[in-house]
């Protein structure tokens, strides 16, 4: 909230998720029926969210699949607020406290970033953080599980993923996505056409789609560092 002289001003962050999607929509010039279509409803589905309140809330999926379409964190449209690092005083001055999820990417059906438990916490120098470009208050670490992406990455590493550089701001690099209900860790293109992506396995051993909606995934967080243990 923004206070000018003696007035107050609401954010977008001081809306509720109905009257934030409906200021969403206005300013990028799309209309109820068309985000409708883009996530597979019926033509009056969203107006009669954002004007009956039916339904209560959006479902998981048809939340994920707006805040890709728009760019913005599902937290704007009431999901969970983002998990971000904790920050830390040890001996040698400030250091941030990464959270490293009890969660691996391409860890099978149902699997999410958010709500995970913390299964320990990394220190890093903010400023190695900043010369990597990442957000600080984002970050989280999780666990490669399998070969799709051999030999960029191997099974175990572990990845530290950005949560503030996502859809928004999405270009040519490694992500951690959500597809048809699996976490998984791929690269990620730009496709021809507007709002098409390909989404690529390292390993030509495993699938890749050369051409998809950007509504068909959720880009969870850009893959900025990777550690591994020496074999």
């Amino acid at each position: 909230m923004e206070e000018i002289g003696r007035t107050t001003r609401l954010t977008i962050f001081d809306l509720d998720p109905r009257a934030a999607l409906d200021r969403l929509l206005t300013e990028r010039g799309v209309d109820y029926a068309q985000l409708s279509a883009r996530i597979g409803r019926n033509p009056a589905y969203i107006q009669q969210y954002i004007k009956r309140g039916t339904p209560r809330r959006l479902a998981e999926e048809d939340r994920a699949r707006i805040a890709a379409y728009l760019g913005v964190s599902e937290a704007l449209l009431g999901g969970p607020e983002p998990r971000v690092a904790a920050s830390a005083r040890p001996r040698g001055g400030d250091m941030v406290l990464v959270p490293k999820l009890a969660i691996g990417a391409s860890a099978g059906a149902g699997a999410s970033i958010d709500g995970e438990p913390v299964e320990g916490r990394v220190a890093f120098d903010p400023k190695w953080l900043r010369d990597l470009g990442a957000d600080p208050r984002a970050l989280s670490i999780i666990r490669v599980e399998g070969d799709s992406m051999a030999p960029t990455l191997s099974d175990g590493d572990d990845i530290m993923v950005d949560g503030g550089d996502a859809a928004a701001r999405l270009r040519d690099g490694i992500y951690v996505l959500r597809m048809d209900d699996a976490l998984m860790v791929k690269r990620v293109s730009r496709a021809p056409g507007q709002g098409r992506i390909s989404v690529i396995s390292d390993n030509p051993q495993y699938r890749s789609w050369d051409d998809l909606p950007m509504a068909a995934v959720r880009l969870v967080g850009r893959v900025v560092w990777t550690g591994r243990r020496v074999r």
